[in-house]
């Protein structure tokens, strides 16, 4: 066990020993303070998830009949003498920061984040802390996004190029979170709007907890005329599989932070990249720890050791911290199993 003060880092992942909660554990641990839905932070096993609303319908649709609890952003809950907030995160609708406090001492555990409006995400909040957990899955100055806007202008023109020609767009996407942000920013005067079903599933989950999202029919609607020049949303697990057929002849595209490498292994084969990612870029990084006001910054995710080195030339008490899961890829195992479990994949 490594202590920090009233946070730790376990075998299980980060613990408060004084309120007795674990944040996003690794493996069943107990009660469970949860920053969002993806599957590598809300895990099965707790006896208890306390989290924001919209998560909770995710981890209910995602986990089952588990015992869950909501707390709502800025709203501070007494946990054994520990004061325990949610702030926006801004990395997926429903995602959360988690300010634990005691005394003068203030920790914020960030979870995923960035700091850009999506238009489907409650905006990143910075929260003044002493010590700032912050992932960096992104954290090389190599990486630094586009607008939304100018990501999708480009998707839209390579769909209507594609459509032009009666080809199918297949645009891979994270079922939770990014396919949304897609769905919602699409222009649907260029052709039809298909989702895989993991996508449609996750939908209709978050309508359910009041975030509006594009309508796109389900493929078992389609025919293989109306199809023709349509876009399909799938989650990456989708790429390559047998399921694929049905959409021929079709070009394919990953959305991804990792599009930024070219000529990395993680395009996949991919007609087309297009970089957007629901994780901070390195300005994003950079002006989040500052606004922290924090002593100390801990890493995780990604670039952890060179973003480390970088803080602490500007003056940071930076460390690294060694986490079970690392932030986006373009194939997240944890996501590929949900998809899996589900039945619609």
């Amino acid at each position: 066990m490594q202590g920090f003060g009233l946070i730790q880092l376990t075998a299980k992942g980060l613990y408060c020993a004084e309120g007795d909660f674990y944040i996003d554990p690794w493996y069943p641990a107990g009660k469970a303070i949860i920053t969002h839905g993806h599957s590598d932070h809300a895990r099965l096993g707790q006896t208890a998830y306390l989290c924001h609303p919209i998560t909770e319908k995710v981890i209910q649709h995602r986990l089952g009949l588990v015992q869950t609890e909501t707390i709502a952003y800025a709203e501070e809950r007494m946990i054994n003498g520990v004061g325990v907030t949610l702030f926006p995160a801004g990395h997926i609708p429903g995602s959360a920061q988690v300010r634990v406090r005691k005394g003068s001492e203030t920790w914020v555990v960030s979870g995923d984040y960035k700091c850009h409006a999506d238009g489907i995400s409650e905006p990143f909040e910075p929260i003044a802390a002493t010590h700032f957990i912050s992932e960096c899955t992104f954290g090389l100055p190599i990486f630094n996004w586009k607008s939304q806007a100018e990501v999708m202008a480009e998707m839209n023109q390579w769909w209507a190029h594609n459509a032009s020609m009666g080809i199918q767009s297949v645009v891979f996407a994270y079922a939770l979170g990014k396919a949304q942000r897609i769905l919602n920013a699409l222009n649907p005067a260029i052709g039809k709007i298909y989702a895989h079903g993991a996508v449609m599933a996750m939908n209709q989950t978050l309508r359910e907890a009041g975030v509006k999202v594009f309508q796109a029919e389900g493929l078992s609607d389609g025919t293989k005329e109306s199809l023709k020049g349509s876009l399909i949303i799938a989650p990456p697990a989708a790429a390559g599989t047998p399921w694929m057929k049905k959409l021929e002849p079709y070009r394919t595209a990953f959305a991804s932070g990792w599009m930024a490498m070219r000529g990395s292994r993680r395009w996949q084969s991919a007609d087309r990249g297009f970089v957007l990612s629901d994780h901070a870029d390195w300005k994003e990084l950079n002006a989040a720890v500052k606004a922290t006001g924090a002593e100390n910054v801990f890493l995780t995710h990604g670039y952890k050791s060179a973003f480390a080195r970088y803080l602490q030339t500007q003056n940071y008490n930076a460390f690294e911290l060694d986490t079970l899961f690392e932030g986006e890829s373009l194939n997240n195992k944890p996501e590929e199993e949900a998809t899996h479990a589900s039945g619609l994949g």
